[in-house]
């Protein structure tokens, strides 16, 4: 007897029904059997794997994914305790790291070693706001003009509007950009301890519209007009800040330079000059002076339910380096961190797990709290991440940490092959 769920496969086999139809056919997680066992027909491949982990697939309809067929899995691992003294994180934290990376998480708790020893991370946030850039057109640049001489004067007018569709942000500020007679706003809004970005879409296109009712001529072309600039390097982001921007530094000895990163201030601040530097320059690079932020950022951002595709410009910043006497100051610049405590994946389970790991799950009291100390966090464990890495550069350390734990025992008996 065909059961109601092999009968929906088959629909889908079949084409009868799309894959994102199946959920009006089954409850989630039946649905996510069913779309699984049709991909697998329609692939040929046995996806065994992905359908062996499990959750409760009613919190990630219509909120985290479409078309679900399993879930995938990434190991976590842990560094720490990282010492951070910064306004909201000050003390010692244990960071999750969802990474394929072998020796990433070794490397990087090195460099904790090191800041530790050190008296830890200090760590401040210098600015603090998620952008949405709508573009609008104009007939001719005398409408620009007019345009550009309104829009301060009724601030308030579209600030309204916009309020309207918030509740727990608000908008700052908008920044006009000219190009012909096209003209980009740049909004920027406080969202709390939410990342935002659906937030701030909905509240901008209703300024939008208010700017439409209020001046004659305006045009609204797209509500994202890339001036934000999300899930993209941009210089706007690294001159102007999207999300958080945020400094951490250290002043690390020469006894732990010799003793743990088997270095000195010297060589180490030469890689960096000539490494993230010059050679980031060479290379043509904009926005990304440093040795590998984007693998401390994606491995948190894994864990932690973060939107993935920001690690794009969430990664962007600098690495800077003084020798003082003989030891070594280091500090990063993250220019465009955008991440959240609330709202997008943070929620789903493994991943409000992680974020609890480090007492920042939910909403913060005050709010915004949250996500601000999640911020302060990270940077430390970034300024670890670049401080190893500098260090294993100078000390032709690299090689070595990668054949031993970046291969494992296929490359140990391929070597004795």
């Amino acid at each position: 007897m065909v059961s109601k769920k092999d009968d929906v496969v088959k629909k889908v086999v079949e084409g009868k029904i799309g894959l994102h139809q199946v959920d009006a056919e089954a409850g989630p997680d039946d649905a996510v059997e069913i779309r699984r066992r049709a991909v697998e027909k329609l692939s040929g491949t046995s996806l065994a794997n992905i359908g062996s982990a499990r959750m409760d697939y009613s919190m990630v309809k219509g909120r985290n994914a479409e078309n679900v067929i399993g879930m995938t899995s990434i190991p976590v691992g842990v560094v720490g305790p990282l010492k951070v003294n910064g306004l909201l994180a000050a003390g010692e934290f244990y960071v999750p790291m969802a990474t394929t990376e072998g020796a990433l998480i070794a490397s990087i708790a090195r460099g904790i070693k090191a800041i530790n020893m050190s008296g830890g991370a200090t760590v401040r946030i210098i600015k603090d706001g998620m952008t949405r850039g709508p573009a609008f057109s104009f007939d001719s640049v005398e409408a620009v003009g007019r345009f550009i001489e309104w829009l301060p004067n009724n601030f308030e007018r579209i600030r309204k509007a916009a309020q309207q569709t918030l509740k727990h942000g608000r908008l700052d500020g908008i920044t006009p950009y000219v190009l012909g007679n096209n003209v980009f706003l740049r909004f920027r809004y406080d969202t709390g301890d939410a990342m935002g970005m659906n937030m701030v879409t909905i509240a901008t296109e209703a300024a939008c519209s208010a700017i439409e009712e209020g001046f004659e001529g305006a045009r609204l072309v797209a509500v994202s007009g890339n001036m934000c600039s999300d899930k993209k390097q941009s210089l706007v982001n690294s001159l102007d800040g999207r999300g958080k921007t945020v400094v951490a530094e250290v002043l690390v000895k020469d006894a732990m330079l010799r003793d743990v990163l088997h270095t000195s201030a010297g060589k180490a601040n030469e890689v960096n000059l000539t490494k993230n530097w010059a050679g980031s320059a060479r290379a043509g690079s904009a926005t990304q002076f440093n040795a590998h932020f984007a693998n401390s950022i994606a491995a948190i951002f894994a864990a932690t339910g973060q939107d993935l595709a920001q690690v794009v410009e969430s990664s962007s910043g600098y690495t800077w380096t003084e020798i003082r006497g003989r030891d070594l100051y280091i500090a990063i610049t993250l220019t465009s961190l955008e991440i959240g405590t609330v709202g997008g994946g943070t929620g789903l389970p493994t991943q409000k797990e992680a974020l609890s790991m480090m007492k920042v799950a939910g909403s913060g009291n005050p709010v915004g709290s949250n996500s601000r100390k999640l911020a302060e966090i990270i940077a430390a464990a970034v300024l670890a991440g670049e401080l190893n890495l500098l260090c294993a550069l100078a000390a032709r350390d690299l090689g070595k940490a990668h054949q031993k734990l970046g291969r494992g025992k296929a490359w140990e008996s391929a070597g004795k092959a």
